[in-house]
């Protein structure tokens, strides 16, 4: 009996050879392919790691160490996102420093990366929290703001009034958004603040051509940054209400401008709605209005921008008492605020066109605004209401025979209603003819959707404008009593179920009611009336983005300064290169408030100016944490660059000649929520660093992958709070690293993830087990059986069948393995291991033991696992007299001949006469290939108006069809 798998005593052993050696160790040979695979780097915001972590990482660490078997030089570095809020947090809570809180953590951290057995180059780690590193991301900032893409502006912040500070998204809890700390209703306040010109290259962004990038990504990317074509309109404001002389004075003279991706739905507009945010709110708002409105933009500063935005909510607002002019029509429209409109889209105004919106639609509807239709419906569907008693008696027999669809049915207590559906204008027509024909005095009836119009006693009028609206609905409530308390005309028809799903599009097509532009077709309507407002001179074609410029600011300690100073002589003053870092006081005093202490800080605040000498103030804001994580692949090529030595504005943040070998990233693996963070940020910075001059590529990351997300045992997300979080600690404590990376790839679909279960784990164990014994542990002392026999899952009698089976099996595993690899399948990599394992511990029993074909299939079982298991696989290695390291062998190659299923052709005949071949598996059934042959084309071809009688079968040769 050999000594059983014991991880605990031969993981740290190889662990600590594998360090000594330098096994992975960054070498730039020029000699061989490089080949950076990057991981996303954590952040130490906890005590430890967490299962989810090594989810990502041991997987990937398989694929490096695969791609390093492969032939290439392997870059896999590793490092920690130290700055951000959960430091500081702890800071005020416990008293810690955030250094110490953080650097304690990275320390649990880098035991925990180390158990796991993966290939990081440690010698080229990065902490973004030490002055090596933020020197160069404060020295990107002052490249950027050289190349005019960092300036500051006012912008909102949420504010804790109790506390006196910003607050960061995650201190804003409950759907009441009140402080985590104290619990006091959260408010938006503006402060002058720093950004990045991402909007700049917005286009750029919206390009993957150079990038293998998953789909979803890059949808969600370009979704985010939201491109679309329109129109910026101009809308005067009115210096009166409609139908009201005077001045209102005070009014602004500046028009309104608007953005539209639909300028062929000008004529629709009915209404104007500014975003609480708005400047001219305040300026337009009315003496009678104003404290209606400030309490509505309260209550919005309240919200966040999913809420405002969410479809769900019923849309709210207020008429700040002024009017705009609708340039197209002369049409004085009012003025609302509505927090569903937000300053960060287009121009932080919108026009209301509720016949073709369905938020306007909705807000329309709420507030009594004219609803009218401009673009005509694509399906040309129309309907009509006949109330009971509206019309003569007959008009249903004259709707049954112009086949014109109708049902009829009760209608309260009343009589008999008709439900008329009109499709295409013949129809319209025919219909509109009946029903003045049948209409009784004293009433009225609708046509709707594919048409528009009111038909009475005495005529017919078009709903065709907002004066329309007016005399229709004026018409209306004279005959009929019960709509007296109707507003609008659309509010009427809404009341009437039948007719909403008619009431309200949003396709584009040929343009109605739209003056000179009526009847013009909805595939040239829009570039058509934008060409007529330029000429106008109230509009001009437009390009906008959802994207916003990048807020970095964080009113915040723990992050990197921000080298700006202002002096009242000079003004806003840039810190000389050759003075960074500006580094943060060791000493600062963390107030309970959570404000940052840098404002307080004596020392750090105030300084002197670079220019004149005189005395300054130091920017007390820091960066946002994702300037560190935008440019991190670039410092582990040469971390900490120049330390201790002064920087220059020409300098370069890594070793060009290290740099030049190295990048781009080949390769990152990392969580799809960063989609619209951290990877659009990345991909940003690269595309400056190109502009700047200090990289030739366009992309950081060639190609990415994502994981999906390990659940709780409960199925939620892992936290904390819940108590649900696995701690790979005691799993390797238990079963050793090697299991616990082997269940990590083996359990789930890597994409997808899923809860974790702790009862599978065991099945893994099990199989490396077997693993080692297969490989170790030696047969009984008594002589082999002198003939080989047939071992279910070999197939063959004889030996040269049994060893070209397992040949063949070895090969197959080799090639599926090896395609498993590139498409990041790991479980099923796992899986095909522990079938190739379970066909050697059959064959151990036979005389194919200690065979070349054995050593084959134990050689490439060893390497295959190598990757996924790293320190078993060396083990063995070892154990067997193999040379040092496995980790330094070749990935094995899989000979197609071999790989391939041995095949027969079987003749297939229909009443004994050829008809057609097949080639079929050497070990087919016989009611496989009784099925394949009637399935043959040439059987199927001389079947035709036949009954087949029976099917004799003649193993490995042939079938014949007997058929009358």
């Amino acid at each position: 009996m050999t000594d059983k798998y014991i991880p605990q005593q031969i993981e740290p052993k190889w662990q600590k050879r594998w360090d000594g050696d330098g096994l992975y160790r960054t070498v730039e040979d020029p000699s061989r392919p490089k080949y950076y695979f990057l991981t996303m780097l954590p952040y130490p915001s906890a005590d430890y790691l967490h299962i989810g972590h090594w989810y990502v990482m041991t997987p990937s660490d398989a694929r490096a160490r695969y791609i390093r078997m492969k032939g290439y030089n392997v870059f896999y570095p590793i490092g920690f996102d130290a700055f951000g809020l959960p430091a500081e947090n702890a800071a005020i809570q416990h008293g810690i420093h955030p250094f110490k809180w953080a650097w304690d953590s990275i320390e649990v951290m880098r035991r925990q990366l180390r158990s796991m057995g993966a290939m990081w180059a440690w010698d080229r780690e990065a902490v973004s929290c030490l002055p090596g590193y933020y020197k160069w991301t404060e020295w990107f900032f002052l490249k950027f703001y050289e190349a005019g893409l960092a300036y500051k502006k006012m912008a909102p912040v949420d504010w804790c009034p109790q506390c006196n500070t910003t607050l960061a998204r995650e201190q804003v809890w409950g759907e009441d958004r009140h402080c985590e700390r104290c619990g006091t209703p959260v408010i938006k306040k503006d402060l002058q603040q720093w950004f990045f010109r991402i909007t700049n290259y917005a286009d750029e962004l919206l390009d993957y051509s150079r990038i293998d990038w998953p789909e979803r990504i890059r949808t969600m990317q370009t979704n985010w940054i939201g491109r679309s074509e329109g129109a910026n309109t101009t809308f005067p404001i009115a210096d009166f209400p409609p139908g009201v002389g005077g001045d209102r004075g005070g009014a602004q003279e500046d028009p309104i401008v608007v953005f539209t991706t639909r300028p062929d739905t000008l004529w629709g507009a009915t209404f104007m709605v500014l975003a609480p945010e708005h400047p001219l709110v305040d300026e337009l708002t009315t003496p009678e209005h104003r404290e209606e409105v400030e309490a509505y933009k309260f209550q919005a500063a309240r919200q966040s921008e999913i809420d405002r935005l969410s479809t769900e909510r019923e849309k709210s607002g207020v008429f700040i008492g002024a009017y705009a002019i609708n340039p197209v029509n002369g049409q004085h429209i009012p003025i609302w605020v509505a927090d569903y409109v937000m300053m960060t889209y287009g121009t932080g105004a919108i026009m209301g066109v509720p016949g073709h919106d369905e938020r306007d639609f909705e807000f329309a509807l709420k507030h009594g605004l004219p609803i009218i239709p401009v673009i005509d419906r694509p399906d040309r569907v129309a309907k009509s209401f006949v109330f009971p008693g509206s019309m003569l008696p007959g008009l249903a027999e004259k709707l049954s025979e112009a086949d014109i669809e109708f049902t009829a049915s009760p209608y309260c207590d009343l009589g008999e209603a008709l439900y008329v559906t009109l499709r295409g204008d013949a129809q319209i027509d025919r219909y509109i003819a009946l029903a003045r024909m049948h209409i009784q005095p004293g009433h009225w009836n609708t046509v709707v959707g594919g048409r528009w119009l009111f038909i009475f006693d005495d005529g017919i009028q078009e709903f065709d404008s907002t004066e329309a609206d007016r005399q229709i609905l004026a018409h209306c409530k004279e005959l009929t009593p019960s709509v007296r308390d109707i507003r609008t005309v659309m509010e009427m028809l809404w009341d009437v179920e039948f007719y909403r799903d008619v009431l309200l599009h949003i396709e584009y097509a040929t343009m109605i009611n739209s003056g000179p532009f009526s009847g013009t077709p909805g595939d040239v309507a829009v570039q058509k009336v934008t060409e007529w407002l330029e000429e106008q001179g109230i509009g001009e074609f437009a390009v906008n983005y959802r994207l916003r410029d990048w807020l970095i600011s964080r009113q915040r300690y723990w992050g990197a300064p921000i080298p700006i100073v202002y002096c009242d002589q000079c003004g806003m003053v840039p810190v000389p290169y050759e003075d960074l870092p500006v580094l943060l006081p060791e000493d600062a005093e963390f107030l309970p408030t959570g404000e940052s202490p840098l404002k307080f800080h004596e020392g750090f605040r105030y300084t002197t100016c670079p220019k004149c000498g005189g005395p300054a103030e130091r920017e007390t804001d820091t960066m946002d944490t994702f300037l560190c994580s935008s440019w991190y692949q670039y410092a582990y090529v040469t971390p900490y660059r120049k330390e201790g030595e002064p920087l220059h504005r020409d300098d370069c943040p890594w070793d060009p000649e290290a740099g030049r070998y190295w990048l781009p990233v080949d390769m990152y693996t990392g969580g799809p929520e960063h989609a619209v963070m951290h990877l659009l940020y990345t991909r940003f910075f690269t595309k400056v660093m190109r502009d700047i001059g200090l990289v030739d590529d366009d992309e950081p990351m060639l190609a990415l992958r994502n994981q999906g997300i390990i659940l709780g045992p409960d199925g939620a997300r892992m936290s904390k709070s819940r108590g649900n979080v696995v701690r790979p600690d005691d799993l390797v404590q238990q079963y050793g690293a090697d299991t616990v990376r082997a269940y990590l790839m083996f359990g789930w679909r890597w994409e997808q993830g899923g809860p974790w279960d702790l009862q599978g784990i065991e099945g893994v164990w099990r199989w490396l087990n077997r693993v080692w014994n297969c490989v170790l542990e030696p047969l009984p002392s008594s002589p082999p059986t002198p003939a080989l026999s047939p071992v279910e899952g070999l197939g063959g009698k004889g030996g040269a069948d049994e060893v070209r089976v397992l040949r063949r099996q070895t090969h197959q595993t080799i090639r599926a393995v090896t395609q498993d690899m590139e498409d990041f399948a790991f479980n099923t990599i796992i899986a095909r291991l522990m079938e190739l394992t379970n066909t050697l511990v059959k064959a151990k029993e036979t005389p194919l033991y200690g065979s070349d074909a054995w050593e084959e299939a134990i050689v490439s079982l060893l390497l295959m696992l190598a990757p996924c298991c790293p320190h078993i696989a060396e083990e063995l290695w070892a154990r067997t007299g193999r040379p040092y390291s496995i980790h330094q062998q070749s990935w094995p190659v899989s000979d197609p001949e071999l790989a391939a299923e041995e095949v027969i052709t079987l003749v297939v005949q229909v009443n004994g006469k050829l008809r057609d071949r097949l080639e079929v598996p050497v070990g087919i059934s016989e009611e496989e290939a009784r099925e394949l042959a009637l399935a043959s084309s040439g059987a199927q071809r001389h079947l035709e108006g036949l009954k087949v009688k029976k099917v004799v079968y003649v193993p490995g040769r042939l079938v014949n069809i007997v058929a009358k």
